[in-house]
């Protein structure tokens, strides 16, 4: 297929003089990156059979358009081998989704990062990660992609100039997992309407992992309360917020609610019935500005409107009782997940 590339090709002295080139030029993360060579790009172009000028994405509010070609020049910069390039690009296309609301969460104080979950064969066949380490470092695919995202967005999203985080996090620079699809659970894609041969991609703007612990809880209904309780922590934006949460159950974890009969549809219904605080408690707190009535005392504010605002997912190493919330950004008025397949990774009209 023949291929024409319109950005600009610079010759550089070595290896080493890119880096610095591309660090003065604000061209990167902080970090070293892979030098765009043209043969590296049209690798990874090879990968997605359309034309380098389609446009795959696009934030409005900025006038920014993320197109095939640059797409691919920030996946060679990445690390990113070409067989990851149809995840990046279909990420890519889930979060230009006018439901995710891409401008709100890449701009905010509130600095949530873009959570990535793969589902399907792909995870498997590009190596990625869903046991130990999980958010961690040391795999290619979890890292490569996750920061492909981030230098696009910089690169082509106008986030430099936009983005206004506080304090953010790590997962700014990337934040890219596999669910474990071994237990005997339905995997996200599958509650989401797609197969079970369907590689699919989800993207949720989301704050840092929220660790919890319970390693001495043998019912789940302990687990799943120490859970809520993180949940519904008094400062998270998702008390009357209004927005999705993600969850991760780490395998123990998940072990105990399997063997007692918890099925994933009942644990999100029992978390969103059992995370949240009363409305006399955000009064008290200062995240109300208003005096505390009598019926104050039992109004509950929940952490999600409805079970299905809960991602659910399983993951994380074998050992250890360790499992995790990730409250959302905003509001569903303005930001949700979205899921897309490997196949729709297009909005170009």
């Amino acid at each position: 297929m023949q291929r024409t590339l319109q950005q600009q090709s610079i010759e550089v002295e070595d290896a080493l003089a890119v880096q610095e080139l591309f660090y003065q030029n604000e061209w990167t993360d902080g970090l070293p990156v892979v030098p765009p060579t043209k043969d590296k790009i049209e690798s990874m172009l090879e990968t997605v059979p359309m034309d380098p000028q389609t446009i795959i994405g696009t934030i409005p509010e900025r006038g920014s358009v993320f197109t095939l070609e640059v797409a691919a020049i920030n996946a060679v910069m990445a690390g990113c081998l070409p067989e990851y390039f149809p995840v990046v690009v279909t990420a890519l296309s889930a979060i230009s989704d006018p439901a995710f609301g891409l401008h709100g969460p890449s701009a905010s104080t509130h600095g949530p990062a873009i959570l990535i979950i793969v589902n399907g064969p792909v995870a498997k066949s590009i190596g990625l990660n869903h046991g130990q380490n999980l958010f961690g470092p040391g795999v290619r695919s979890n890292s490569t992609i996750g920061r492909a995202i981030r230098l696009i967005l910089m690169n082509a999203g106008g986030t430099r100039e936009f983005d206004r985080s506080t304090l953010g996090h790590g997962g700014k620079y990337s934040y890219c997992i596999a669910e474990n699809e071994t237990t005997e659970w339905q995997p996200l894609h599958i509650q989401k309407g797609y197969s079970q041969e369907t590689s699919t991609v989800t993207v949720f703007a989301g704050e840092a992992p929220n660790q919890f612990q319970n390693h001495t809880a043998q019912k789940a209904e302990s687990i799943l309360l120490t859970l809520a309780d993180r949940m519904a922590a008094l400062g998270t934006f998702n008390i009357n917020g209004h927005s999705e949460m993600a969850v991760v159950l780490c395998p123990e974890h998940y072990q105990t609610c399997q063997s007692q009969g918890w099925d994933k549809k009942k644990i999100q219904e029992f978390l969103q019935k059992h995370a949240f605080r009363t409305r006399a408690e955000l009064i008290r707190g200062g995240i109300l500005e208003e005096e505390v009535q009598p019926q104050d005392e039992k109004t509950k504010l929940y952490a999600v409107e409805s079970p299905d605002d809960i991602l659910l997912v399983v993951g994380g190493g074998d050992a250890g009782r360790f499992s995790a919330c990730i409250p959302g950004w905003g509001s569903l008025h303005y930001c949700r997940s979205v899921t897309k397949p490997l196949n729709q990774a297009t909005c170009d009209t």
